[in-house]
């Protein structure tokens, strides 16, 4: 019996080493396989990653080189290089001033300083140049337009009854502008969409009734002529639509901007501009009409953009020199071959008689509308401060210079 029992003892232990060793191989096989599987799978996963961090940066390293040269070529692209000078030692040198009004011709020399520009002061119910600063170049073939382009655009566009000033053109996906707030913040593509719409022949056609393309003075001697394209400037250059946002292709002078806006100011009549040589032919003077414009209904229309550009658009600075009475006005900047061009052409709006105001800067980035705008505030007060806004306008009384005492 006892052998029996050992016997049965020897078999419960064989079992016994036999399911223990069963229970070992299998621990010991999972244990073994999962881990492998894992960290094999970490391991491709690390070299992938590794892989692809390489090649990243060997793109990037290959990139880099492209991006800096665009980045390059853009800065260089938009980068301009101006050759002219904004200021000047002596902007009077030749001058012929025996005929103009003294008190006018020291307020715009003040105002103009040693910059690079031109002054002209009209009378604009007669045509009477009170003062011409700097009278090369307000005599000269002239310049681009820029912006103050606008001007005639508006005009052209509102006598064919393409648009009012309150009509909304439309600019892109959600933005439409009308005429009031397009020359008051000088908008480039409300013009060229106009100007689009309007097409050249009708454009140059009102630009020459307005007085582009033509002599502006009666014989004043020196003047040049500016030149208005006889067709469409070119696609490549922007056609149509850049003839009416920049002036592109047209080179206007400052007595054609200055009669122009006079015949805004005087409710129609485009007078010739004269510019009297002696005390004797201001005693003479004789307005000489060139023609009657018909656009005394279109003034209201466009006359709240121009007082828009003083107010809040882009000649506001104008205020911070005078703000005791209305300036209506427009400023034009652009570059041509190496020079800055700053335009503004503006009238004073008075009880007592309006005076046109042009202001035409040429330089380098010292140079450019808003500060053309400046200057005409320093003209108007200067003029302000030396009574000329409550003596009799010329017209009442040709035989008296505006500004003089008595």
């Amino acid at each position: 019996m006892q052998k029996l029992f050992a016997r049965w003892d020897l078999f419960v232990v064989f079992v016994v080493l036999l399911l223990c060793q069963a229970s070992l191989g299998a621990t010991v096989n999972t244990h073994a396989l999962t881990p492998k599987k894992s960290k094999s799978q970490k391991i491709s996963e690390n070299q992938h990653a590794r892989k692809r961090m390489r090649r990243l940066a060997r793109s990037r390293a290959a990139a880099t080189p492209r991006i800096q040269t665009t980045a390059s070529h853009r800065r260089h692209r938009y980068y301009e290089r101006f050759s002219t000078s904004s200021f000047a030692e002596d902007v009077t040198e030749g001058d012929a001033i025996a005929g103009e009004d003294p008190v006018v011709r020291q307020a715009a020399i003040d105002a103009l300083g040693n910059l690079n520009g031109t002054v002209v002061a009209i009378e604009p119910t007669s045509g009477r140049i009170l003062a011409m600063v700097n009278q090369r170049l307000a005599l000269s073939s002239g310049a681009q337009p820029c912006s103050t382009i606008k001007l005639s655009v508006a005009l052209a566009a509102l006598s064919e009854g393409l648009i009012t000033k309150e009509t909304e053109v439309r600019l892109g996906p959600g933005s439409s502008m009308n005429l009031t707030t397009a020359l008051a913040h000088s908008n480039n593509a409300y013009f060229e969409a106009v100007g689009r719409q309007l097409g050249f022949e009708k454009v140059s056609y009102y630009a020459h009734q307005y007085g582009l393309g033509e002599m502006a003075g009666y014989n004043i001697t020196g003047e040049n002529l500016g030149t208005y394209p006889e067709e469409e400037i070119s696609t490549k250059l922007g056609g149509v639509g850049k003839m009416c946002s920049f002036g592109e292709g047209i080179s206007m002078t400052p007595l054609q901007l200055g009669a122009m806006v006079s015949a805004i100011a005087n409710g129609g009549t485009l007078y010739y501009l004269q510019h009297p040589n002696s005390p004797e032919e201001v005693a003479n003077f004789e307005p000489r009409v060139k023609r009657r414009l018909d656009i005394a209904p279109l003034i209201p229309e466009i006359s709240d953009g121009m007082a828009g550009a003083v107010s809040y658009g882009t000649a506001r600075h104008l205020r911070v020199n005078f703000s005791e009475e209305e300036i209506l006005g427009k400023t034009g900047t652009c570059s041509h071959a190496g020079t800055r061009y700053g335009w503004f052409a503006s009238y004073a709006n008075t009880d007592v008689g309006r005076v046109v105001v042009v202001i035409f800067l040429e330089g380098d980035r010292a140079v450019f509308g808003p500060r053309a705008a400046e200057i005409a505030g320093v003209v108007y007060r200067n003029l302000y401060d030396h009574s000329f806004f409550v003596r009799p306008a010329l017209s009442s009384d040709a035989t008296k210079p505006l500004g003089s005492s008595n």
